[in-house]
């Protein structure tokens, strides 16, 4: 399928505008002061979820202490849903969470926190 002349130059024209059009709307910027810190943070998790329970382990890679917590979400209403207490991983440490509903789980999340 060949375009026209005519259509080439619009779809030029129209990307023309739409470029010029978003160069001179003004964007937010984040003070360098608000920024995080460049610097690497947070562990890896691996979750597994078995019938009921949940098992999590955390690697933390990086010289800074991630303070992680277990986060498990019960499938069922009346199933309580837990939240653990902050593991603190150090540099080079791995550590193991666990959970559990009394059916079945509905989701799985691993929170991280700096530690001060």
């Amino acid at each position: 399928m060949r375009l026209s002349r005519r259509t080439a130059s619009l779809s030029l024209a129209v990307a023309l505008v739409m470029t010029l059009a978003y160069e001179a709307v003004p964007h937010a910027r984040v003070p360098a002061a608000e920024q995080e810190s460049a610097e690497p943070f947070g562990a890896a998790c691996r979750t597994r979820v078995t019938g009921s329970r949940v098992t999590a382990y955390c690697h933390n890679p990086y010289p800074e202490v991630d303070r992680v917590s277990l986060h498990v979400e019960c499938a069922r209403w009346w199933d309580i849903d837990t939240d653990s207490s902050p593991v603190e991983a150090g540099p080079a440490q791995t550590v193991r969470l666990t959970g559990r509903c009394w059916k079945e789980v509905g989701e799985v999340w691993i929170s991280h926190r700096r530690a001060s």
